[in-house]
């Protein structure tokens, strides 16, 4: 083996797409035994420059190194081979195997018995079960992947990447879907390899993580290195301004919508179908207002939105929008009656990856009208265009082509076109699910002044988010729910970050904050 001080070397890197240079002329370098975090706006390309890593995508140019030999990847597989493992942002679970599948997917235990290959379920259990309990990850091997939470199957994808033994590990936004419980195991499970010599690639846009966890930080923009500096010698301010290459001193927009007095939007005792879900809940929100929505994971804030949306089913309870009863059975209810959703996990349920940026655009107001778009018998393609450029323009969204597929976009611009689908209907009420989950600071404050605007303009806006500083800067009011209970409504100076996790820790204790 080459003497090497890195672990990981990529010089002259570039890779092009149509109508885009993701990467150009780009240099990273990984010394064993460190975390060494990669930050970015999106689009910046890193995940582009860990996809090349990792032999998913061929760089255009450049070289890549290994303990200091030069290396080929052509695919995952040789990646695997040279001891460098993946993480991916975008979940890939298998929904219908077990956890233990999951782990060892392509490396699942055989026996051979009269002849016949069997899956060795016995070691398949035994390997799964010590593995999780060597790194504190508590899941059954058994259970299925499609009934595991999406923490739950982020741990297993944790896991999979330690099963292999890799010397590097490339972790793409690890903790966007972990609980802070969880991201703490996280981090002692990167402590416990950095102490045996390997390597951690950290993709986050999280700052306080970074500055917890990384020892060193490169950050790339527009598809170039910026810098690398010791994590030490960095601090927030520091890090935005590098990361958007501009000072950025408020990080919400100025507040110019007010709520008005009249309300647009009431549930009455809300109670969910099934013996475990929300219970009782009431609340009233009104029109041009942010009403956030706070509590932990398992709150069961998603599951009430949805309902609100038609998804899930209630067993007791109304809806009254403008002082009116309705009902919604179903998104296409909701959508008639001028409710629109942003789900949690934009890939999951929010894009269609393989059509264009334009049909993602159109998709919605083209279901809830069939007519809209059609031109005699054929569909009216100048009209769709028109609209999806018009929308694309408003909110910024950054594309080659309207023909782009929408999953070569960054996780903000998909996050944008989901938004401008939804507007393209104007709705009355935008249910925000986790609106700015997994996107960079400079996207965010673009999604944020998107928000403002909406309110402005008379739109109500209920916002889930599990971002404390999010939650506190947008809303008007906060509503916490605890174990499916609604535990209180904040506004003013009750809306703190301490009261807000007094409420979500328990609704016992709504007297103790809210008299």
């Amino acid at each position: 083996m080459k003497d090497s001080e890195y672990v990981l070397e990529m010089k002259n890197i570039s890779k092009s797409f149509p109508g885009v240079k993701a990467l150009d002329q780009v240099d990273f370098y990984v010394e064993p035994g460190s975390v060494h975090a990669l930050m970015g706006e999106n689009g910046a390309g890193k995940s582009t420059l860990m996809k090349c890593a990792f032999g998913m995508y061929h760089p255009d140019e450049g070289e890549i190194f290994i303990n200091g030999l030069p290396v080929q990847l052509t695919n995952p597989r040789e990646a695997l081979d040279h001891g460098i493992a993946m993480i991916h942002q975008e979940l890939q679970s298998v929904r219908t195997r077990s956890a233990m599948e999951n782990v060892w997917i392509g490396r699942i235990p055989y026996r051979k018995t009269l002849g016949i290959h069997w899956v060795d379920d016995k070691k398949l259990y035994q390997d799964t079960k010590a593995l999780l309990d060597d790194l504190g990850i508590n899941v059954d091997p058994y259970a299925k992947a499609g009934d595991l939470s999406a923490s739950q199957c982020q741990m297993l994808e944790i896991a999979r990447a330690v099963s292999y033994n890799a010397r590097i590990i490339i972790m793409d936004e690890p903790t966007s879907s972990l609980t802070e419980a969880e991201t703490n195991l996280l981090f002692h499970i990167i402590r416990k390899l950095t102490a045996k010599g390997v390597a951690i690639i950290y993709i986050s846009h999280k700052i306080d993580e970074i500055l917890e966890i990384a020892q060193n930080v490169t950050i790339m923009r527009d598809g170039k290195i910026v810098g690398t500096w010791p994590a030490a010698d960095l601090n927030t301010d520091l890090i935005v301004k590098r990361m958007v290459g501009r000072e950025m001193s408020n990080r919400f927009p100025e507040k110019k919508h007010r709520p008005a007095e009249e309300v647009c939007l009431e549930i009455c005792h809300f109670t969910s179908a099934g013996s475990r879900g929300f219970r009782d809940i009431n609340l009233s929100v009104r029109r041009s207002e942010i009403f956030g929505i706070g509590g932990l994971v398992g709150a069961q804030r998603t599951e009430l939105v949805e309902s609100i949306f038609g998804l899930r089913a209630i067993s007791g309870g109304e809806i009254l929008i403008n002082g009116k009863s309705v009902i919604v059975k179903s998104p296409e209810h909701a959508i008639q009656n001028s409710i629109a959703l942003l789900t949690e996990d934009r890939r999951k349920s929010g894009i269609f990856p393989r059509f264009s940026v334009l049909e993602n655009i159109v998709i919605a107001k083209q279901s809830a009208d069939t007519s809209v778009y059609k031109k005699g018998i054929f569909l009216d393609n100048q009209k769709r265009a028109a609209d999806a450029a018009r929308f694309a323009e408003a909110f910024s969204i950054k594309t080659p082509s309207l023909k782009t597929e929408i999953r070569f976009l960054s996780g903000g611009n998909q996050q944008k076109v989901v938004l401008a689908r939804w507007m393209l209907i104007d709705p009355n009420i935008l249910i925000l699910d986790e609106p700015t989950r997994g996107i960079d600071v400079g996207a965010k404050y673009e999604i944020y002044s998107l928000m403002e605007k909406m309110a402005s303009e008379g739109k109500t806006i209920i916002m889930i988010s599990s971002e404390m500083p999010e939650l506190l800067g947008m809303s008007d009011r906060i509503a916490v729910m605890c174990e499916g209970h609604l535990s209180g409504i904040l506004e003013g100076e009750k809306a703190t970050e301490e009261n807000v996790m007094y409420l979500a820790s328990s609704y016992k204790n709504a007297e103790k904050v809210l008299n």
